[in-house]
């Protein structure tokens, strides 16, 4: 059990999200994250209690009283992932309706929309349920997108910031030789066309996912990457919106690097807050808005890696800058965790890793230990 008293100086805080800079701000473009708390997901806090006992076990009260500090006030984004996860929306939605009307603070709650068929065409270590070959189109539209549309459109108390299909259109700017995503391209298009279509409502908003830094913000690549992120809107038809886009799902780039590392030189988007700033143009030469989140959930350590292809379980590693709307970059809507900060990448990385999904508390000590100091600005 934790410690009541720790556990209440702890909960008193929160993640308000501050008020962005009006000079940069255009008539009718509100920034979602503006005056709102980031949802903290109590299913992901409760995974943390393992860490936890690890930490007390291990007699380390310091480590332990950060891991319940991250438990208590750290948003992260819930994934539905398949159809089986429909029901971790009215989890999140009812717990944040909780909070909402315990501690009257506007709640904005993060989800991630993740079940294209052929899911993960180019790495496969999070292939999902569904199969193009196998009606999966069909079945992403009906069981997956329609129930969930359905659930946010009742939740009109909250506001809800979605994140589209991650890795999904990268995929197809960059990887179109591999033989899986070229038979998914259309089906990718057409799926995340649907879902933008399915999701237009005034208290939603949409952002779809443009990779990294590493992966799409070299100069041949952002145009690429533009135009196919336009078709797809456009694809979802006439007056279709989304709010933007999410950078680093569920990947390690810092948004300020410290370090600029050897592998970067060639980049103008050498983190990525240099990444939103370079593909903004590209952006809005197609007709796009130019917003951005970007995922801090973990960041890696000056050193960590050889090269940004280095993207599973890397060590050393730390939970990232704390969800915020500070960003010093009139593009970034919010700093967010969309990954939830110890679900395993796959078996791959960091020995002893498990499967993709799976817990691997090794691997959170580690973000605990390493983790941003504006995560315990409290202590």
């Amino acid at each position: 059990m934790r410690p009541s008293s720790l556990l209440a100086a702890l909960a008193t805080g929160g993640l308000v999200a501050a008020a962005s800079n009006p000079k940069h701000a255009r008539a009718g473009d509100v920034n979602p994250f503006q005056g709102k708390t980031q949802f903290v997901n109590p299913k992901w806090a409760d995974k943390l209690d393992q860490t936890l006992r690890s930490f007390l076990w291990k007699g380390d009260i310091i480590n332990a009283a950060k891991v319940l500090k991250i438990q208590h006030t750290m948003s992260t984004f819930v994934w539905v992932s398949k159809r089986a996860d429909l029901s971790n929306i009215d989890e999140a939605i009812a717990a944040a309706r909780r909070t909402q009307r315990l501690t009257g603070k506007k709640q904005i709650v993060g989800l991630v929309l993740y079940n294209l068929p052929d899911r993960d065409c180019s790495a496969g270590e999070s292939a999902g349920e569904l199969r193009s070959d196998e009606n999966g189109l069909q079945l992403y539209k009906d069981e997956f997108i329609k129930p969930y549309a359905a659930k946010v459109a009742a939740a009109k108390d909250l506001t809800f910031a979605i994140v589209l299909e991650p890795d999904s259109l990268a995929n197809l700017v960059t990887n179109m030789g591999i033989e899986l995503c070229a038979k998914a391209a259309s089906v990718y298009r057409e799926g995340i066309a649907h879902a933008i279509a399915s999701l237009q409502y005034d208290h939603v908003n949409l952002y779809m996912d443009a990779a990294h830094g590493g992966w799409l913000g070299w100069n041949d690549n952002l145009p690429l990457a533009a135009k196919e992120f336009a078709g797809v809107v456009k694809l979802a038809g006439e007056g279709k919106k989304i709010r933007g886009f999410v950078t680093n799902v569920s990947n390690y780039n810092p948004f300020n690097a410290v370090v600029r590392e050897n592998y970067t030189e060639w980049s103008n988007s050498w983190d990525e807050s240099h990444y939103a700033t370079s593909l903004a143009p590209h952006l809005e030469a197609e007709g796009l808005p130019a917003h951005f989140i970007v995922d801090q959930g973990r960041v890696h350590l000056p050193g960590a890696r050889k090269e940004w292809g280095e993207w599973c379980n890397v060590q050393p590693a730390g939970f990232g800058p704390a969800p915020t709307t500070k960003t010093n970059n009139t593009v970034v809507d919010a700093l967010v965790w969309v990954k939830p900060g110890g679900e395993s990448d796959g078996q791959c990385g960091m020995a002893g890793a498990p499967k993709a999904g799976e817990w691997f508390d090794e691997y959170v000590q580690m973000l605990v230990k390493n983790a941003d100091p504006s995560v315990f600005k409290w202590f």
